[in-house]
């Protein structure tokens, strides 16, 4: 397995204000986390920069130009968006990490990788930074990822916020499967169940659209009922995670009420598929994460889901009775039964 990181304390900075406590405490938290499976032997290395073609596969040309115009300067990109001097150097390497990520699977020399990134990426539309994201990492990585020979991509969403991005750049495409849990309603105000595509995607976006307040086992229930069927009936050649940590409990923009187990228990689920379907092919991009142990626990689990010889890890159980994950797997099997 290989660890991708960008290892910088830059990399943190164009998501929080100019003397916020938190502005590179983020990135020692991320790098603490990497350091320690560097000790027991994980591989670890530093991304290149994601080049412009590799970027246009997913963004418009004037769009990439323009996050290119902020180099040296803050910029306000959006009322959660902006830019310090060094966001655009930080964003290339978030998703050339990606990039190599999935060069490495695609290759064989990796059954598996993560890259531990800033900027995140999934709200970031073709023309449009917003969400705290510049570039749509997994995005870049998945089209790059057809573009070495995948028939067929998976990318699955367990952030706390619909990654509205991702699936508006891959709606109409069925060779590119998007699943989504995420509270709901909530930023940005997508990822209704009725969401499921446009013309020939019809049907290969999946959304879950979960009640805030939800526990592990309604997203237990999530996985088993609807995302890891799917995505084995879709057979990918790769699965790409977006692997956000802010529907943890402690996270405080989020309102879920996830145990750090669960991220283990959802990433190793989604490596069980990778074996079943793509030769073990699996690449976990970072998203959100905004309480700094929580993220470090979190973080730390899901590596662990992906280093060493694949095994199944538990689901936690919260001991609090809960519905939502009922509630969201019956919307997704009612506008889904068609396909």
């Amino acid at each position: 397995m290989s660890v991708i990181l960008v290892h910088t304390e830059r990399f943190a900075e164009h998501q929080t204000p100019p003397g916020h406590p938190e502005r590179s405490e983020r990135a020692e938290v991320m790098d603490v986390v990497v350091d320690s499976w560097r000790a027991k032997g994980t591989e670890v290395v530093a991304p290149r920069a994601a080049t412009r073609e590799q970027l246009l596969g997913v963004h418009d040309a004037d769009y990439v130009r323009s996050i290119a115009g902020t180099t040296g300067r803050a910029a306000a990109l959006d009322p959660d968006t902006y830019t310090s001097s060094e966001s655009y150097e930080i964003a290339l390497l978030a998703a050339g990490a990606a990039v190599d990520g999935v060069e490495r699977v695609m290759a064989g020399s990796h059954r598996t990788a993560i890259a531990v990134v800033r900027p995140p990426g999934h709200h970031a539309e073709r023309a449009r930074a917003m969400g705290f994201c510049l570039f749509n990492n997994v995005s870049v990585a998945a089209a790059h990822a057809r573009h070495l020979g995948a028939r067929k991509v998976a990318v699955v969403d367990y952030d706390v916020h619909h990654g509205n991005g991702t699936q508006h750049i891959f709606e109409a495409d069925p060779h590119v499967l998007y699943v989504s849990t995420h509270q709901y309603p909530y930023y940005p105000g997508t990822g209704a169940a009725e969401e499921i595509g446009r013309d020939a995607g019809r049907g290969f976006t999946v959304n879950l659209p979960i009640e805030a307040g939800a526990v592990d086992e309604d997203y237990q229930l999530a996985f088993e009922r609807v995302v890891l069927p799917v995505v084995r009936q879709f057979e990918p050649d790769l699965i790409l995670v977006s692997a956000g940590f802010d529907a943890h409990a402690n996270d405080p923009l989020g309102g879920m009420r996830l145990t750090t187990a669960a991220f283990g228990a959802m990433t190793a689920a989604l490596r069980g598929v990778a074996e079943e379907c793509c030769r073990g092919r699996l690449v976990a991009v970072t998203e959100g994460g905004y309480d700094l142990k929580a993220l470090a626990a979190s973080l730390d689990a899901a590596v662990g889901a992906l280093a060493g010889p694949p095994s199944a890890v538990p689901w936690p159980s919260s001991g609090i009775a809960s519905t939502r994950g009922h509630a969201s797997t019956d919307a997704a099997t009612r506008v889904l039964r068609a396909f």
